[in-house]
């Protein structure tokens, strides 16, 4: 058992997690928030076996790629004030029963999606859920979508990990710059996403210099090159232009929306090479609760004025540095911190989104 994230004033993992969302939710109170908690063992975990699940990506099977400590399996979300509801299948599936689900953003999104289907496979003949297009899961492939046929749900993901518009280089612009991102315009596909039930976003680890600057990647507004504009105030106004897209976009009587913000990562000492995964969760975070791109997302949802619901996953998931794939992968020789074992910490985030949907 591991203690909760302490109070910090600017950490909004303590604030109540209603202040965004205009969605009641019955069984949280005014003083629960379900994101500020502790980990406690937990019976009946892990909920699948990814070996089992076609679903699950080899490399994210950290148990099937040599991984022998099996304790990272066992952890369940303890909220402090309140009580998550147990997983039930049965009834999540009847809940989604001809629903289109929608996850948007980057491979930690793709991981949530992936962990949502094994999750919701359990107990079900594997022949009736099958990827519409008989497409396999790829790093690159924009669009995967998973049918649940007995129940007539989808399961849906587009890669989108900027949310907003690549394009190519300008007219006369520097040789240093390859690309552009439109921050004033949303991924093309946003049309794909619109005639969704349930849309969950992610949007964080791609924004980075290694990603954009140093790829020769930079920022666009209205036609002008803004080559100056910080890495951090380029995703604030991607997240103004995803706002604005909601808003005029998303009909809120038939779409329920959540945004997730930032996963912590555990590298050591910012080095992207030096990540060693732990076999207990962190007893102390120092820090890592808080984070620039998570403190950008809630101010967004904050103003949106459409009802978005945030999954504020980065304090819970700062004392995880014992789930991270490490060199348990498809790719062992190059370590990694970011990415989750599955089953491990996505599908706890599963969990309280199916929480907030079983609420209402």
């Amino acid at each position: 058992m591991f203690p909760a994230v302490e109070p910090v004033v600017e950490n909004m993992g303590n604030v109540n997690v209603n202040s965004y969302s205009n969605k009641s939710s019955d069984f949280l109170s005014n003083s629960c928030n379900i994101f500020d908690g502790k980990w406690v063992v937990g019976e009946n975990y892990p909920l699948y076996n990814a070996s089992q699940c076609p679903f699950a990506e080899r490399g994210f099977n950290c148990l099937a790629n040599g991984r022998r400590d099996k304790g990272y399996l066992n952890w369940r979300w303890s909220p402090k004030n309140c009580d998550i509801p147990r997983f039930d299948v049965n009834l999540i599936r009847e809940m989604l029963r001809g629903k289109r689900v929608v996850f948007v953003g980057d491979s930690l999104g793709r991981t949530q999606w992936e962990s949502m289907i094994c999750m919701l496979m359990t107990g079900l003949d594997p022949k009736s859920v099958y990827e519409i297009n008989g497409n396999q899961i790829t790093k690159q492939i924009r669009y995967l979508g998973v049918r649940f046929r007995s129940f007539n749900f989808t399961v849906e993901f587009y890669r989108s990990v900027f949310l907003v518009q690549p394009g190519p280089v300008p007219r006369r612009a520097p040789k240093r710059v390859k690309s552009v991102l439109k921050l004033d315009q949303l991924d093309d596909i946003s049309k794909e996403w619109i005639d969704s039930d349930i849309l969950i976003f992610n949007s964080g680890h791609w924004w980075t210099t290694t990603k954009l600057f140093d790829m020769g990647c930079y920022f666009q507004i209205g036609g002008r090159m803004k080559l100056g504009m910080s890495i951090n105030n380029a995703y604030k106004t991607a997240l103004v232009t995803w706002r604005s897209w909601a808003e005029n976009a998303i009909n809120s009587k038939r779409t329920r929306v959540f945004f997730r913000t930032f996963e912590s990562t555990h590298w050591r000492s910012g080095a992207r090479q030096n990540c060693k995964v732990t076999k207990q969760p962190l007893s102390k975070v120092r820090g890592r609760q808080k984070n620039s791109i998570s403190d950008a997302i809630i101010g967004t949802v904050r103003n949106i004025s459409i009802p978005v619901t945030l999954l504020h996953v980065t304090p819970m998931s700062a004392f995880r540095s014992d789930a991270h794939v490490g060199t348990w992968s498809d790719n062992p020789s190059v370590p990694d911190c970011s990415h989750w074992c599955l089953p491990g910490v996505p599908d706890m985030w599963n969990e309280l989104l199916f929480s907030f949907l079983h609420s209402n």
